[in-house]
């Protein structure tokens, strides 16, 4: 079925302002045209792919960045991807953290949408990463991971018997408290305006369930609150209040929890002002914590049930349509120095992370294995599977020195990883000596990653401008002249890449925004009515891949 979509654009031709259409069919030999609005002297530039020469440069494609919800909608942003870029990313928008609850379902509808689209018009897509230490589903894997509930029996605790006791030591914060003869028998007398202690000196485990039991009387209705080892208990009254009816012995009965924290065990009444308590024996008894901790096996099952049932959904859904993926994303911790010198692997004792249930050399082996037969067992070709390790901070050399280190142990142990995504973060500076450090620190990063071997993706490639003194030059800001100078570091960065990493290891460049944000980082301007409008950046573009 042929589908006809339209989106009203401005477009300022020859100094005129005329409103125009960009109209485009969604059929199986789709064609997105015209680009987003444009003014002179751009008009006449075709789209940005175009201009790359795919005999000498075979393995370089041009990707950029969009939300799900973006592309989807089918309007201008993904006009704009689909006619100047050869495939689009997601950045964490597929990523466990995002598909899966807490209750271990998997919404791939979004997904399952963008990819049929895709298929429909022979379009690429380059995956989210498949593992990482954020983005992962933690409410699921904590479930996952939870304690075992066992059967446990009711534990009799301590007892206090004020029928028997001829005077009160207990714990009194204010007020009155005493044993007296009350209704035949001694009692604890609680005053009104008192806080105590009507039973203590038990240790408490903040995961137990405690019972405690007392029997009040009062002469008239009386209510109060209850605090049972720093917690205070909600009663069924106003405020939560607990209270005694008035003439006859209650027989009143505390479900409770220690604070965390708390060992000491102790039931606090605050009484107000509107009756005095009389107290003849308390009873504290309490369900020791029904769950254990998985043993060392069971967790390794757990851990290995999540990993095979992630990739195995991801994969059904996507039935080889994604080709490349981030495997794993920002390993490295620059905070933790091995003994070789090299950084180690992030690990954590609050989350849960790949690395520390797997053990941190067998972490790329395991998950690449797993997502390479799940991608083959839905429909994936293997020969045109790729996995890249994705890394941010590649221009410190010890960094990259260090994300290299571990791809060597993980390549030796068997894991597949085909290149590596370097996440830029870029500035160009008017201030020439900053500039000189900013291209000789691309130079460096670019000689380095080549010399790695592995395929190389250049992403995230946003360059925003900072003027002499080293502030940030804003889109609504930047003079036609920056703008230049910011396209020509664009044209420098692509050329640099085309040239110093090899031909058979170029995995493509990913721009971070097609448009300007707040900062002037777009191959589109976006102007007063919030249409897109060509600028110096698209022509740098398309001269750089061009060999201009």
């Amino acid at each position: 079925m042929k589908k006809i979509f339209r989106n009203g654009l401005l477009m300022l031709v020859a100094g005129a302002l005329a409103v125009s259409c960009a109209d485009y069919n969604v059929t199986d030999d789709f064609t997105a045209q015209p680009d987003p609005s444009f003014v002179e002297p751009y008009k006449d530039l075709n789209p940005v792919k175009s201009y790359i020469d795919r005999a000498q440069y075979p393995n370089l494609s041009l990707g950029t960045t969009l939300k799900v919800v973006d592309f989807n909608k089918q309007e201008l942003a993904h006009s704009a991807a689909v006619t100047n870029f050869d495939n689009v990313s997601f950045g964490t928008s597929l990523m466990s953290g995002t598909i899966v609850n807490g209750r271990g379902v998997m919404n791939f509808l979004d997904m399952s949408d963008l990819l049929d689209h895709v298929q429909e018009i022979g379009y690429d897509v380059y995956g989210s990463p498949l593992f990482a230490n954020a983005n992962q589903g933690d409410d699921w894997l904590n479930m996952l991971t939870a304690p075992i509930e066992i059967p446990v029996d009711f534990v009799e605790g301590k007892t206090v018997d004020y029928s028997t006791a001829t005077s009160f030591d207990g714990y009194k914060e204010k007020g009155s408290a005493s044993i007296v003869q009350y209704d035949g028998q001694n009692c604890l007398k609680i005053g009104t305006s008192t806080i105590v202690n009507i039973i203590e000196g038990f240790e408490v485990d903040h995961l137990a369930k405690y019972t405690i039991t007392f029997w009040a009387r009062t002469e008239k209705d009386v209510s109060f609150d209850i605090i049972f080892s720093g917690n205070k208990i909600e009663g069924a009254g106003t405020g939560g209040k607990w209270t005694v009816k008035g003439g006859k012995w209650t027989k009143v009965v505390v479900e409770a929890q220690s604070a965390e924290g708390e060992t000491e065990g102790y039931l606090r009444i605050d009484n107000g002002r509107n009756g005095v308590i009389y107290i003849s024996k308390v009873e504290v008894g309490y369900f020791p914590d029904n769950h254990r901790p998985q043993t060392e096996q069971e967790r390794s099952d757990t851990i290995d049930y999540a990993i095979y049932t992630w990739c195995d959904r991801l994969m059904d859904i996507n039935k080889g349509r994604i080709k490349s993926f981030d495997l794993i994303d920002e390993p490295i911790d620059t905070k933790a120095v091995l003994d070789n010198g090299m950084y180690d692997l992030k690990h954590s004792t609050e989350k849960i992370f790949w690395q520390d249930e797997l053990g941190s050399e067998n972490y790329a082996p395991i998950v690449s294995r797993v997502a390479s037969e799940a991608f083959q067992r839905y429909e994936g070709d293997p020969a045109q599977l790729r996995f890249f390790i994705s890394e941010t901070g590649l221009d410190d050399p010890q960094k990259l020195a260090s994300l290299n280190y571990w791809i060597k142990i993980w390549d030796g142990k068997g894991a597949k990883i085909d290149g590596i995504n370097a996440k830029l973060n870029l500035f160009y500076s008017e201030d020439p000596a900053v500039q000189a450090v900013n291209v000789a620190t691309l130079d460096a990063l670019l000689t380095n990653l080549a010399a790695t071997g592995k395929l190389v993706r250049l992403s995230n490639f946003d360059i925003k401008y900072q003027d002499a003194a080293g502030a940030s030059v804003l889109a609504k800001d930047i003079t036609d002249d920056q703008r230049q100078k910011l396209a020509d570091y664009y044209a420098y960065v692509i050329r640099s890449y085309m040239t110093k990493i090899p031909n058979d290891k170029q995995a493509g460049i990913c721009k971070g925004n097609m448009a300007d944000t707040s900062d002037p980082v777009g191959l589109w301007s976006v102007d007063s009515a919030k249409d897109w409008v060509r600028n110096a950046i698209y022509k740098a573009f398309c001269d750089a891949l061009s060999g201009k």
